[in-house]
């Protein structure tokens, strides 16, 4: 085992790998081969590649949710969800593979992930505190949200949008339409 090479170290190399290459393509010998260590040498830290694709999608929604928290930082309302939506796009620019991680979870059941994601949930939650929607509304809202920034994403990811027309424009069009929408749904 190389010196000083932990979970955390293992995980951020997969992470790179996958934002380089693409979270299908991760393997155990790319990782290794990053690492500059022998493949068994990574079953010191992750259980196999089922194992490290578990832990990498758990990593990345704990990322997904200190992006989101920061974006908030002294902010409240339509503002704060403005920037959850262009944070939540931005970090799929600068993380694809990562990103994918949340989705290609082997288990997206597994009670690791689920709680990583609850956790995102929460935050959303809070943040909608100001627009006193009841839990299910909120939670419809959530999803909502949700809905939005990850089909922009993923639109955009995958060259869906080849007009000459600036995408942070649309996002901002979008997420503005959104929440023009809520506050009449809700007020």
């Amino acid at each position: 085992m190389r010196q000083g090479l932990d979970k955390m170290s293992v995980l951020k190399a997969a992470a790179e790998l996958a934002d380089q290459e693409g979270f299908e393509q991760l393997s155990l010998a790319s990782l290794a081969k990053k690492l500059q260590i022998r493949t068994p040498s990574l079953y010191n830290h992750v259980h196999g590649l089922p194992g490290l694709k578990k832990e990498l999608a758990c990593y990345a929604l704990r990322k997904l949710k200190e992006t989101l928290a920061e974006a908030v930082i002294g902010k409240s309302g339509d503002e704060a969800l403005h920037s959850i939506g262009v944070a939540y796009v931005s970090f799929v620019r600068q993380h694809p593979g990562l990103y994918e991680a949340t989705m290609g979870a082997p288990d997206p059941l597994d009670s690791d992930i689920q709680a990583a994601g609850n956790e995102i949930v929460a935050l959303l939650l809070r943040v909608l505190e100001p627009y006193r929607l009841d839990r299910e509304n909120a939670l419809h809202t959530v999803r909502g949200l949700r809905s939005i920034v990850h089909g922009f994403a993923t639109l955009e990811l995958k060259k869906g949008f080849n007009m000459n027309l600036d995408t942070d424009e649309t996002l901002k069009h979008i997420l503005s339409t959104y929440l023009a929408g809520l506050r009449t749904k809700f007020h």
